[in-house]
This record gives structure tokens, C-alpha cells and sequence, in this order.
């Protein structure tokens, strides 16, 4: 049995204000000075650190919105004078899609590391668009040894990025002949891709790479953006080569372990060019994720390619379609044509766009992906709030991911303690399925209830589309 994989987080708070979802109400006007009031019992010192702002208003406000909503003060209080109310703020963040409680829990995550709890209890809707509207088995939950991060027993997140044979030949002599393949081995079922936009004109490439070192898995970038990039951090580094050919490229193809290449009318020739030149290197053709992309995968797949990375647009939806479908629908259909070819095995397809949340890659891969991209919650690990083009907003306003510390170092650590949250709540729903390795998980629909298929067993015609 392999070590078990551990993820260590280091606390790190994030430098730059954050917008809480509760604020109290106080109406102060009727106080009686009760010797038993409540607020100095606050858990949280919320009314503590209230009482140093209105003393001192040049301080921050960053402490009045750290109320968790537990509201043990506003049941505590004899004279009922005290109430939580949702902070207008913290309801305009994000947009449809990267909603506001999406935010904060990644915020919540990126500072320690741990599955975020809050004191009020999910309110949310138990059935929404996207990966909302899929639940996942729990039935194995009841179980003591299916405890996921408590360690009793062994829950496997390795993949493999490559193609293993299908079948074994040999000669009379016992020597294996046939074609030889290459895999990578992560101990965690994702890789760190390339954000959507930059911060403060930073690519945070070299903060992406120290992120994939600490967890053991690999970050995507542009080949031109290696240069300065320590030697022990290149087998982490996955270069991705566009139309501009392999200039760039070349002196990393012998000391990476795998590369990407943008989908073009010449990609499939750049990639055997470099397939060629370097046998051991695994190459992964990026697709954008639409109607046509199983048929792309089943010619290029015809062509010896055996990776695919198969990309959404930031909310999770396919590319260039007039009615785009989530990630979900897609992937599905994807995975059960390569079933139906009878060479899903024989390829890896990694996914992103979308993948917003912990639950988001258990559920990617419950459709059908072998492992996720993440991009864009790495950038709102720093602070980003998503709010680029979002209605209202202009370009004089400064970004609050941006007004912060974006050093290389904090920057790699506030995106390795989120990882960890996320593998630790993966742990979690692996156990709960009774599933002891994460590759089993694959295409699994059967372990997962989708609302479009349920309604549509229920009420037939009649189910709303």
C-alpha cells in the first residue's frame, strides 16, 4: 500500500478585505446594561472587535463581518434587542454562476485548509442548474470505518495520465513486446490550469508551480513563461504549445513530464513532431468542450493521441453552441460514445471550466473525467470576486484581489491549503459512497441521482425542460 497522500496547510490569512454574509443589528437605543449580556460571550469576539471600531473609526472594518451567524446572541439577548441581517455587500459578489457563498467558502478554505462549517447551517437549495442539480450517494455514510479524512481506512485519490495496454503479449522467451506507454501518476485528481486573466499583470505562474510541487500534481503554462523556473520545479511544469510552434517549447520537452497542445489545424503535426523526438513524454491535445468534441477525440485518438483536456467556458458551459450545456451533459455524452467506440479506457480526459467547488470534481468525475483543471478558484483564493465585465462595474475600480499581497509565496500557499480542503471533503464523499479509490468513481452515474432524469421518469411530457 502507497504512503497515504497528506496535503499540508499553513495558515495563511488573505491580504485583502473580504466581505462577510452576516452583519448585527443592534438597537442599542433600549439596552438596559444587563450584567448578563450576551455580546461579551460572543465566541467569535464579533462585538468585541465592534466595540475597538466604533472607539476608533479610523480603524478597519474588516471585523464587523466576521459574524458566522450562529445567533446564539440574538436568542440570548432578555430584551430581544439584537438581530443578524444579510450584508447587502456580500450579495452583490460574483455573478450568476460564481455565486457569493461560492466565494466566501473559498476564501474560508484558501486561510487554513479545513472543510468550511457554518454556524447557521446550509440554507441554500437542495436543487439548482449545473452541478447543483446532482446528488451523490451517501448510503455508506452510517458505516464507522467509511470516515474518509479520519484515517481508519485507506481511500486511494491517485489517477493516471496516459494509456495503459489493454493487453499483455509476450514472446516464448518471456519478453513483453508491443507498444510501451508512459504515465504519470498524481496522487490527486487535478491539475492547476491557467487562469482567465491575470492579477496585477501577473501570470502567477511560478506561484502555480511551487502550488504543484507542494501537492504533488502538475500546472499548466504557456512554454514561453519557463524561463526562471527552478530545475526540481520542471517535472511540475506542463508547457502548452499553440500555433507558434516549438521554439518555445523544445528545451522543456526533455525535462517535462507531459505537454499540452492548442487544438489547431496543425496541432496533430506539432504533437507527433514531439511525440517523435521524445518517446517518453506524454502529449494532451486541448479541446474546447462542444457538441463535436467525441468525434474530435475519436480522430485524434485514431492519430495515437491518448490525452485530451477538455476545456468550458468560466461558467461551466460548452463553447460555441447558440444553447450551451453545463459541463455535465457534455461530459456524459463524451464519456458514453468512447464507451460505446470501446476505447474509454484507452484514453484520459481531463476537464475544466466551472469546477467551482470540492463537490464540482467528484461530480465531473462521477460524469465521466478522469481527473479536473482548476483556473479560475485560484484566482479568488487571492481574492479575485469574479466581477470582471460584471454589470456595474467599472474599470477605475480597484480589483480587491489586486489591492493585496500577490508575493509568490503567500500566493502558492493559499492555493495549496484550498487544494487540501478540497481533497480532505473528497475523502469525505469517496467514504460516504462506500468507494475506497477515486478511479472507481469514474463514470459511476449509477451512485449519483441527476434531477433532469428523475423528473423526467416522474411526470414524463409534462417535465419542464
Amino acid at each position: 500500500m502507497p504512503e497515504k497522500y497528506h496535503i499540508k496547510a499553513v495558515a495563511t490569512p488573505g491580504h485583502f478585505r473580504r466581505v462577510g454574509k452576516f452583519g448585527s443589528v443592534d438597537w442599542r437605543e433600549d439596552c438596559s446594561r444587563c450584567t448578563n449580556c450576551v455580546k461579551p460571550r460572543c465566541v467569535y469576539d464579533t462585538y468585541k472587535k465592534e466595540a475597538a471600531y466604533n472607539r476608533d473609526p479610523e480603524t478597519s472594518v474588516i471585523p464587523l463581518y466576521e459574524c458566522r451567524g450562529c445567533l446564539s446572541c440574538v436568542q440570548g439577548c432578555t430584551k430581544g434587542l439584537l438581530g443578524i441581517s444579510l450584508n447587502p455587500e456580500y450579495l452583490a459578489l460574483g455573478d450568476e454562476y460564481w455565486r457569493p457563498e461560492i466565494l466566501a467558502t473559498t476564501w474560508n478554505q484558501a486561510d487554513n485548509g479545513r472543510v468550511p462549517v457554518s454556524g447557521a447551517g446550509y440554507r441554500g437549495r437542495y436543487h439548482g442548474p449545473g452541478f447543483d442539480s446532482i446528488w451523490t450517494d451517501m448510503s455508506e455514510i452510517v458505516r464507522p470505518t467509511r470516515d474518509g479524512i479520519h484515517g481508519r481506512e485507506y481511500i486511494s485519490t491517485s489517477v493516471d495520465i496516459g494509456s495503459k495496454p489493454m493487453r499483455l503479449s509476450f514472446t516464448p522467451d518471456g519478453q513483453m513486446v508491443g507498444e510501451t506507454t508512459s504515465l504519470i501518476d498524481l496522487p490527486i485528481p487535478l491539475i492547476l490550469d491557467i487562469p482567465p486573466w491575470t492579477l496585477r499583470g501577473q501570470t502567477l505562474t511560478r506561484a502555480r508551480l511551487a502550488a504543484a510541487k507542494a501537492l504533488g500534481t502538475l500546472a499548466v503554462a504557456p512554454a514561453a513563461e519557463a524561463a526562471g523556473v527552478p530545475a526540481e520545479q520542471l517535472p511540475h511544469f506542463v508547457p502548452l504549445v499553440g500555433s507558434e510552434g516549438l521554439a518555445a517549447a523544445e528545451p522543456l520537452l526533455p525535462k517535462v513530464r507531459l505537454a499540452e497542445f492548442v487544438d489547431w489545424a496543425g496541432s496533430l503535426d506539432l504533437l507527433a513532431k514531439a511525440k517523435a523526438a521524445h518517446p517518453s513524454l506524454i502529449c494532451a491535445l486541448r479541446l474546447p468542450m462542444e457538441a463535436a468534441a467525441a468525434e474530435s477525440i475519436l480522430a485524434a485518438k485514431a492519430a495515437g493521441v491518448k490525452v485530451f483536456h477538455l476545456f468550458a467556458d468560466l461558467h461551466g458551459r460548452e463553447i460555441g453552441a447558440e444553447n450551451p450545456r453545463h459541463i455535465k451533459d457534455v461530459l456524459r455524452e463524451i464519456h458514453t460514445r468512447l464507451v460505446q467506440q470501446g476505447v474509454r479506457d484507452e484514453v484520459t480526459l481531463i476537464v475544466s471550466g466551472g469546477i467551482a467547488l470540492a463537490e464540482h470534481m467528484a461530480k465531473a468525475i462521477i460524469c465521466g473525467a478522469d481527473l479536473v483543471a482548476v483556473d479560475t478558484s485560484l484566482l479568488v483564493a487571492l481574492g479575485c470576486r469574479v466581477c470582471r465585465g460584471a454589470a456595474g462595474r467599472t474599470h477605475e475600480e480597484e480589483c480587491a484581489a489586486e489591492a493585496g499581497n500577490l508575493d509568490r509565496a503567500y500566493a502558492a500557499q493559499r492555493m495549496v491549503n484550498l487544494m487540501g480542503a478540497w481533497h480532505s471533503q473528497l475523502l469525505e464523499v469517496l467514504g460516504a459512497m462506500g468507494i475506497r479509490e477515486v478511479r472507481r468513481l469514474r463514470g459511476e452515474v449509477g451512485r449519483a441521482i441527476f434531477m433532469e432524469d428523475i423528473e423526467r421518469e416522474a411526470f414524463g411530457d409534462l417535465a419542464c425542460k
